[in-house]
């Protein structure tokens, strides 16, 4: 408080009399000291947290390296939705898309052409220092191609795989990833045409392609795979889905919330509520439409620890109301309200402006939703194994638990 103090009143501190350089790193944390939601910055001396991690972002020597610092910073108030990303990682671009209403000011400057990026469609995460597939959006390039979750990435056209800097300039191009898909197996080479992605576009088509029947003990279990939940079209395409679409026919429901982003509002579970009437609409034509679809069959949720913000929200009703199995590994934890800021050099900035609690004051945050039915899922060399998936199969197959 003492150094805020003197800050304030013209006595600038240490940290900020350094050498310049740090333009974007000083931006960032001033951004978060008027705006994360705390105003006491969970106790914290902001100042002695700068000036500490500044020296990391000043001899830094690639754009991941003052990434790396910035977010080093943003750790130190131990809070969920405190991320920095450049447009080297695919979340930048995902991020700036869900948040880009708020941004509409200056997304004209930093993106004349729409947000978009060079990939293939695929998350991944840094193992023991591997990386490996964690997920594959439906339809995507990496969906046609032979890539499975668990794959490990060893190259890209020989060079060390960068999730965007990769694919620059190869869209439309034949790229061949190098991939060791058992431990210590034979290496694999696999071609995939990069493509230009479209974040919300793209989740939304993948929501879309996911959905499928899946034929099990005499049964046509249903099953959706919502990496977004960043808006109400969402929440519709679901609903069609389900009302008219490649799901209409099925006995039981696989509503799979697993990793992505979240964004998701409460009422979403009242497509669940039996006890609400549906509302169909015709036209002179006969044409039918939903205003209010229930579905009224067996369902159950899949969960991980990548299930995050308002996903939480609904795996908390869902399993608190008994709408179904809630199956997999606890979720994320991460359920504070989050603003998204473009720097001056474009870089974003994600930073929690609001508290959230659900019912009579419940906190999620750091401590995230239990599954009903635990199921871990080891993601190395799993070669497209999903034992989560095979147990919600079981489970509304059978109608039984293990």
């Amino acid at each position: 408080m003492i150094a805020g103090f003197l800050a304030y009143a013209g006595q600038a501190p240490a940290w900020a009399r350094q050498e310049p350089g740090a333009e974007i790193f000083d931006e960032a944390a001033r951004i978060v000291r008027n705006n994360f939601y705390d105003a006491q910055l969970k106790g914290r001396d902001w100042d002695d947290v700068i000036a500490r991690h500044r020296p990391q972002y000043l001899s830094a020597e690639s754009k991941q390296g003052r990434a790396a610092a910035i977010n080093a910073m943003l750790a130190e108030l131990d809070a969920s939705h405190m991320i920095y990303a450049t447009d080297e990682e695919p979340s930048y671009y995902q991020l700036v898309d869900i948040f880009r209403f708020g941004l509409r000011n200056d997304l004209q400057k930093h993106f004349p052409n729409g947000v978009s990026y060079p990939g293939i469609g695929i998350f991944t995460r840094e193992i023991e220092g591997r990386t490996f597939i964690t997920g594959i959006l439906a339809g995507s390039a990496a969906g046609k191609a032979d890539l499975k979750t668990g794959d490990e990435i060893l190259t890209v056209d020989g060079a060390p795989f960068q999730p965007v800097r990769s694919f620059r300039d190869k869209v439309g191009s034949a790229v061949t990833l190098s991939i060791r898909r058992e431990r210590d197996g034979p290496v694999s080479v696999v071609e995939v045409r990069p493509e230009r992605i479209e974040p919300g576009k793209a989740f939304r088509a993948a929501m879309r392609d996911s959905a499928r029947l899946i034929e099990a003990a005499g049964k046509r279990i249903g099953y959706i795979h919502v990496w977004s939940y960043a808006g109400q079209d969402y929440q519709d395409i679901l609903e069609e889905e389900l009302a008219t679409g490649k799901l209409k026919d099925a006995d039981a429901l696989i509503w799979d919330l697993r990793d992505g982003w979240g964004g998701a509002r409460p009422h979403f579970l009242d497509l669940f509520n039996a006890r609400a009437p549906d509302l169909t609409f015709t036209d002179r034509t006969g044409k039918t439409s939903f205003a209010s679809f229930k579905w009224r069959k067996p369902v159950a949720m899949l969960i991980n620890n990548g299930t995050r913000s308002g996903k939480e929200v609904l795996a908390y009703g869902f399993k608190k109301y008994g709408y179904g199995e809630v199956i997999g590994t606890r979720t994320a934890g991460a359920l504070l309200a989050g603003r998204g800021f473009l720097l001056s050099d474009g870089s974003f900035l994600m930073v929690a402006v609001n508290d959230v609690a659900v019912d009579a004051g419940e906190r999620l945050e750091g401590v995230g939703v239990a599954p009903t039915i635990e199921v871990p899922f080891d993601i190395p060399y799993a070669a497209g194994a999903d034992p989560q998936l095979d147990e919600a199969v079981r489970v509304l197959s059978e109608g039984s638990r293990g």
